[in-house]
C-alpha cells in the first residue's frame, strides 16, 4: 500500500472550510445529544440509512472541525506498515539514517523478504521519543545556565 506523500495533501477551499464549519458546528451539537453506541444516520439524497459508530463520528467531528479552520488533513490508519523511505520521509531523515535506527534496534521492524517494513505506530512513537528528549535535554541546558549565573544581570 503506497502512503500518500504529504505535498500531495492540500489546503481546504474557502467553500469546503465554511460547509466543514457548518457541518462540524451541528455534528458536534447532535453529538452531545446521543446515547447510542451506533447511531443511525440518513443520507437525505439516496433516503439510505446506515449505522456509523460513535468513535467514527466523533473522528468525522475533528475532521471537520480541522478542515473548517483551513489545515490540510490526512488519515493514516494506526497499524499501517510503512516503507523504509515513507518512515524516513516522516521523521524528516535519510533512508539509510532510517535503517541504521532499525538494525540498532530504536525502532522495531519486520523484513518481507529483503524489504524493511515498519509500523506507522513504532515511527510516531520514536518521533515523540525523541522530541521529549530534546525538551529534556534543553530544560537540562538552561537549568545549567540559570545555576551557573548565566541569566543573572
Amino acid at each position: 500500500m503506497a502512503m500518500n506523500k504529504l505535498e500531495n495533501i492540500k489546503r481546504p477551499t474557502k467553500q469546503e472550510q465554511e460547509t466543514a464549519m457548518k457541518s462540524y458546528n451541528a455534528l458536534s451539537a447532535m453529538l452531545e445529544q446521543l446515547e447510542t453506541k451506533n447511531p443511525e444516520i440518513e443520507i437525505e439524497e439516496t433516503k439510505e440509512k446506515i449505522k456509523i459508530p460513535l468513535r467514527a463520528l466523533k473522528l468525522l467531528a475533528k475532521i471537520l472541525k480541522v478542515t473548517g479552520q483551513g489545515q490540510p488533513i490526512s488519515i493514516v490508519p494506526v497499524a499501517t506498515e510503512m516503507t523504509t523511505q515513507a518512515a524516513a520521509e516522516l521523521l524528516s531523515c535519510s533512508r539509510p539514517h532510517l535503517v541504521k535506527l532499525l538494525e540498532s534496534g530504536e525502532i522495531p521492524f519486520t523484513k518481507v523478504g529483503r524489504h524493511r517494513r515498519v509500523k506507522f505506530e513504532d515511527v510516531l512513537d520514536y518521533k515523540a521519543k525523541k522530541r521529549a528528549d530534546r525538551k529534556a535535554l534543553l530544560i537540562e541546558i538552561m537549568k545549567e545556565d540559570e545555576d551557573s549565573g548565566l541569566y543573572d544581570l
